[in-house]
């Protein structure tokens, strides 16, 4: 077996139920994938049911499809309602879907799109469900950020949904630092428990869907250059594997690809920025998070 880690690397995964948040397509429906053909239950979290039953019906192994809208907190609660009826254990959350650099728009609930569907959606999602994790020995909660949490990112509590003055980089900055913080601030919480860890991947420069909402200027010669600059979804999804899966891995630990810069190559862990480990801003982050979203965690 090679020495870097790839999915002939992931372990059984026969009993384990994983949820994977955005599974119908790109690095979602290649994380479902892998873990289905290691033998886990998966269910496909997805905005779109039709799309995600095409999906599931690709993937071999034990796959269901459940309706969740990140950027509704009904769905979302409707969502974890459904996936505490039909498992009593859960095994993997894998927080992976978003939306990147889209047009100023509003969440069902009047939160910014990126912050309130990446983060806040997340978050929700997390503390409903969390209970179903706390008991289950290796149980993960796994949240996909992105090199784009150091790039023009900062926690705008005075202005969190843009409502002043809208960068769509910016917006997207502040929900991937939020993935971190939010991570980072869970594990904490999780420590006494001694179960359940938080874990943190990114992708690198993958060539999935995430693109299509790139300024027009720049997405002629990203598609043009994709081959070059990016890697696939497969590859993009093994950090998250990494994540998910490794039985060496600790809670609180980000992985990302090990290439120059963090762009593409097998799994490692990595370091985050200086911002996402700043334990004042996080735990603001947290009250801020639960007033929004009206979700408290098992965990204090």
């Amino acid at each position: 077996m090679s020495g870097k880690w790839n999915d002939q690397h992931i372990p059984d995964q026969r009993d384990r139920v994983a949820v994977v948040t955005g599974a119908n397509t790109g690095l979602g429906f290649e994380t479902a994938r892998m873990l289905a053909e290691h033998g886990a239950r998966v269910v496909l979290a997805v905005r779109d049911v039709e799309k995600g039953k095409q999906a599931a019906a690709r993937i071999t192994g034990d796959v269901r499809v459940q309706a969740l809208d990140l950027a509704s907190l009904d769905s979302v609660r409707s969502a974890a309602a459904d996936l505490r009826a039909a498992h009593p254990r859960i095994d993997l959350l894998i927080n992976n879907a978003g939306v990147m650099y889209t047009p100023k728009q509003t969440t069902a609930d009047g939160f910014e799109l990126q912050f309130g569907t990446n983060h806040l959606g997340h978050f929700a999602l997390t503390g409903l469900l969390l209970d179903r994790l706390l008991d289950v020995p290796g149980s993960r909660v796994v949240t996909v950020s992105s090199a784009g949490h150091r790039i023009r990112a900062a926690i705008h509590f005075d202005d969190l949904n843009w409502e002043r003055s809208y960068s769509r980089v910016g917006a997207y900055g502040q929900a991937k630092l939020a993935n971190l913080m939010f991570t980072y601030e869970l594990q904490r919480r999780l420590t006494p428990h001694g179960t359940t860890v938080a874990v943190a991947a990114h992708p690198g420069v993958s060539n999935t869907e995430l693109v299509r909402n790139s300024p027009a200027v720049f997405r002629g010669p990203v598609t043009r250059l994709a081959p070059l600059l990016t890697q696939t979804a497969a590859m993009g999804a093994l950090p998250t594997l990494r994540a998910a899966t490794d039985p060496a891995v600790r809670g609180g630990q980000y992985y990302g690809p090990g290439g120059r810069l963090e762009v593409r190559g097998h799994p490692r862990l990595v370091e985050s920025s200086a911002a996402s480990h700043d334990r004042d801003l996080q735990r603001r982050l947290w009250t801020v998070s639960e007033e929004l979203t009206g979700v408290t965690f098992p965990v204090r």
